[in-house]
């Protein structure tokens, strides 16, 4: 089952094209520096132990998320495949994406559950070899999300010739951006 994030950059794709979806996953692959230099320094051991710290982060990730459906519910429905809409410029996509991976609890848990587990060296310095780790990662991320990006094209012609498609997929974005939300709240 793809996550979240994947999800999100097949929907930006499929609705604003190739090139702003691999900027959104840009903007997520950014995210996972900010996790990284966290997990590097042990503010996320702090964040993940205060209970209400973490209530707190997964709250407001979760408010941000309903926003952006209500954004999306406010918009229309229109789907313009490959032209740039003026209301999602790629440094919006970029920004959403960042924020979307940096209020995603679930993304320090793992960068604090697994990545000390992969230190390779007892003589090299722990905080470069997180940062080393956290650049491995998000290569791989930033490779699958712009496949999955420009495979999404490939979908954009179904939509020019299926005009009612384009409810279809602002429904879809705003069921993503609900469940989302749900899965940061109650997991």
């Amino acid at each position: 089952m793809p996550g979240p994030d994947i999800i999100y950059v097949l929907v930006q794709s499929i609705s604003n094209g190739k090139k702003y979806g691999i900027v959104t996953a840009l903007g997520l692959v950014s995210g996972i520096l900010l996790h990284t230099t966290l997990v590097a320094f042990g503010v996320s051991a702090i964040i993940n132990q205060s209970q209400y710290l973490f209530l707190g982060l997964k709250i407001i990730g979760a408010i941000y998320l309903v926003y952006l459906a209500y954004t999306t519910f406010l918009n229309s429905e229109e789907i313009k495949i490959g032209e740039a809409s003026p209301k999602k410029g790629v440094f919006k996509l970029f920004k959403q994406g960042f924020i979307m991976n940096v209020i995603n609890p679930k993304v320090s848990i793992f960068f604090l559950a697994f990545f000390p587990g992969f230190l390779y060296s007892t003589t090299q310095n722990t905080i470069t070899q997180f940062f080393v780790l956290g650049g491995i990662f998000m290569v791989q991320a930033f490779i699958i999300f712009s496949m999955v990006a420009i495979l999404s094209g490939y979908f954009s012609n179904y939509i020019k010739t299926h005009p009612k498609f384009n409810s279809t997929i602002k429904w879809f974005k705003i069921v993503v951006f609900l469940g989302i939300a749900l899965f940061i709240l109650f997991s």
